[in-house]
């Protein structure tokens, strides 16, 4: 077997040479060699040079989003015990770092004379369970066709995208329909709150009257205060941050195609440090789990 060659050959040959020259990789080499130690016996240091394989892994995988705390969690995740310090000192020595943030202008247009719902979130964003409270917000992204405009709703439990929506205007269907996808995905319980600023979009009659028709309870931001709306803000920040920033879309389709792989990884796979670094939907399905235990 190759694995067994590799490691009867690993003091006189590079494990990166000899896994090269069989046609497999590094990082499954050691993850095999990890699971065929025994228990009983105690665990050999990994080398940096297997341990940086597992590191730009894990930064290639997130598309260069995460930093050293999220690296280092994945690999705890998989099984790979090796301090945060270490993680950190080789991702610096190698340069291998999270994309840098950059500042983006909001896109709200809250000069107008339509009726303004109070704040019923307060910055409460910690709601006991699933379907309470969702957040919503647009933001945008230019191409070379134009602008594309990006809403998503989020709920706050378990800070999952349960409705987005792509268009090359603002106009109100945009968020309307954002908020149909998530409902019809999630059918929540009357009474669910949805927060979002004053933007035009969320004080029309349109939305306003579509969150009716779900039995939802509409609340705003104070005016001119991110701060109020701040998990929606930050899903903003780590898109732009992760796929946005750097990068040229020729076509409005480039930049939704980049944009809904985003989403999938973000609900699906991205660690997130509010939910103790698992992902949005690991986070809601240990709470499912939880539940259906304690009621057994």
């Amino acid at each position: 077997m190759k694995y067994a060659w590799i490691e009867r050959h690993s003091r006189q040959w590079p494990v990166s040479v000899a896994c090269q020259a069989l046609g497999v990789s590094p990082s499954g080499y050691h993850n095999r060699k990890a699971r065929d130690v025994d228990p009983d016996r105690p665990r050999r240091r990994i080398s940096n040079d297997a341990l940086l394989v597992h590191i730009r892994a894990v930064h290639a995988e997130s598309k260069g989003e995460y930093g050293w705390p999220r690296v280092w969690k994945k690999l705890l995740a998989q099984g790979i015990r090796v301090s945060k310090d270490r993680v950190q000192r080789l991702m610096k020595l190698h340069g291998i770092k999270a994309r840098t943030k950059r500042r983006f202008k909001a896109t709200t247009d809250s000069k107008h004379n339509l009726p303004v719902a109070p704040n019923l979130l307060q910055r409460d964003f910690s709601p006991a369970k699933p379907d309470q409270v969702w957040t919503t917000d647009i933001t945008y992204l230019w191409t070379d066709e134009g602008w594309l405009y990006l809403t998503v709703i989020l709920d706050l439990f378990s800070r999952q995208v349960v409705g987005w929506s792509l268009k090359p205007h603002m106009r109100t269907e945009l968020v309307s329909d954002a908020l149909r996808m998530a409902w019809f995905r999630r059918r929540p319980e009357a009474g669910l709150i949805v927060h979002s600023d004053r933007g035009s979009q969320y004080c029309s009659a349109e939305f306003q009257d579509l969150l009716k028709s779900y039995g939802m309870r509409s609340s705003m931001s104070r005016r001119a205060n991110c701060w109020d709306n701040a998990p929606t803000e930050s899903l903003w920040g780590s898109l732009k941050q992760a796929r946005i920033h750097g990068q040229r879309f020729a076509t409005r389709r480039e930049a939704m195609d980049e944009v809904i792989d985003w989403l999938s990884f973000y609900n699906h796979g991205r660690l997130h440090s509010t939910l103790n670094y698992v992902s949005p939907m690991q986070f809601e399905q240990n709470w499912h789990a939880a539940q259906r235990k304690q009621a057994a």
